[in-house]
């Protein structure tokens, strides 16, 4: 099966390398300290703005100065490098979808992200970045599983025939829908893979 996976709080923690550098900038142009420990009250993907209430352009300005700092520091959920060779070892494509960015100065998102994957031996058929519509990629590809941290994403899979599997985060613990199978980690993961491919025989 064609299995397309996200990058970010999917694979690798971003959103605690995000925040770190997030209250860093904030501090820098407001000159108050800051600590956004409350993530976890922002149910919005656009947390950025949502936590620090900064405009485009400022959030642009952060990332010209910070993205290849969040991005190299980005750390590896546990068993997802176990999890996705498996899959790879079964005969799986491993296909990379993000919306990660490709237009940031002084960041080659490309270079750091193929980097980061083969630094913890993380196989893979594709890398796919600047992503935004992942829908059109899934159809265009004909990519057969969705694993994602995004609900929004999840639920338009879902809603055109593409199985879904969401990662729990902060952001979308609270989300109730038996539609879209939930998962806490990357073990979860492949059991929600191998039940899928079990009814598709």
């Amino acid at each position: 099966m064609k299995i397309g996976i996200d990058i970010d709080d999917t694979t690798f923690f971003t959103v605690k390398s995000m925040l770190k550098y997030g209250n860093i900038f904030e501090e820098e142009i407001s000159g108050k300290p800051i600590d956004r420990d409350n993530f976890g009250l922002i149910k919005n993907r656009y947390y950025l703005s949502a936590l620090y209430g900064w405009d485009n352009e400022t959030k642009f300005k952060f990332f010209d100065k910070y993205y290849k700092n969040v991005l190299e520091e980005c750390v590896m959920l546990p068993d997802a490098n176990t999890v996705i060779q498996k899959l790879r070892e079964e005969g799986d494509t491993i296909h990379f979808i993000t919306a990660r960015l490709m237009n940031i100065a002084g960041c080659d998102t490309e270079s750091i992200t193929r980097n980061s994957l083969k630094q913890y031996n993380i196989p893979y058929d594709s890398l796919n970045l600047h992503i935004f519509d992942k829908l059109s990629f899934f159809k265009e590809y004909k990519i057969d599983i969705c694993i994602e941290d995004s609900y929004e994403t999840c639920r338009q899979m879902t809603d055109n025939g593409i199985k879904s599997i969401l990662m729990t985060t902060k952001m979308n613990c609270d989300v109730d829908n038996q539609e879209i199978s939930r998962v806490n980690n990357w073990n979860e993961i492949y059991e929600e893979i191998e039940k899928f491919k079990n009814k598709t025989i």
